[in-house]
C-alpha cells in the first residue's frame, strides 16, 4: 500500500522593521515589558471587546497572553530569550497548538536609536489559509510595531 502525502507549499515569512528614538535597553524593555501599552487589544486579540490587556512574562518559557474579563487566554511561549538583543516566541492566539507559528524580534543599536526586525515565520502550519492569514499579518504587524514605536 502506498502512502500518499501532502506536500506543504513554502510561505515567505513577515518581515516588518521600525526604528524607535531610544536606547536598545529601553526598546527591548517596551516591547516586552509593556506590552499592554502599545498592543491593539480591542482590534488584536481573540476576545476582542472583552479584552482588556495584552502581557508577556520575560522570561524564557514564559507566556505571552491576553487578560480578558473572564481570565487569561495565552497567544504563545518565548522559546529565546535574550535580552535586550532578541526575543523568540510561539505565535498561537484563539488557535490549536498545531497551527503555531514563530515569531522572532531583534533589537540592534545604531547610535541613539533602536531598529527593531520582526520576522513572523511558519505559515505552513495554518494549512490552506496560510497565504490568507499570513496577508492578514502583513498589514496588522505595521499597525502593531507603529503602536509599539509610539510607546518607546
Amino acid at each position: 500500500m502506498k502512502r500518499v502525502t501532502a506536500e506543504k507549499k513554502s510561505v515567505e515569512p513577515v518581515r516588518k522593521s521600525v526604528t524607535v528614538d531610544a536606547p536598545v535597553e529601553h526598546a527591548f524593555m517596551v516591547f516586552t515589558q509593556r506590552m499592554g501599552d502599545w498592543w491593539p487589544i480591542k482590534t488584536h486579540s481573540v476576545h476582542e471587546v472583552d479584552a482588556v490587556s495584552a502581557g508577556m512574562e520575560p522570561w524564557e518559557g514564559g507566556a505571552i497572553f491576553e487578560v480578558w474579563q473572564e481570565g487569561r487566554e495565552v497567544w504563545g511561549q518565548i522559546t529565546a530569550w535574550d535580552p535586550p538583543h532578541r526575543l523568540v516566541f510561539t505565535w498561537h492566539p484563539g488557535l490549536p497548538l498545531d497551527e503555531t507559528t514563530e515569531v522572532e524580534v531583534r533589537f540592534a543599536s545604531r547610535g541613539n536609536v533602536t531598529v527593531v526586525e520582526l520576522e513572523h515565520r511558519g505559515w505552513e502550519t495554518r494549512g490552506e489559509r496560510a497565504e490568507e492569514v499570513r496577508s492578514n499579518y502583513e498589514s496588522g504587524w505595521v499597525k502593531t510595531l507603529d503602536r509599539f514605536a509610539a510607546a518607546v
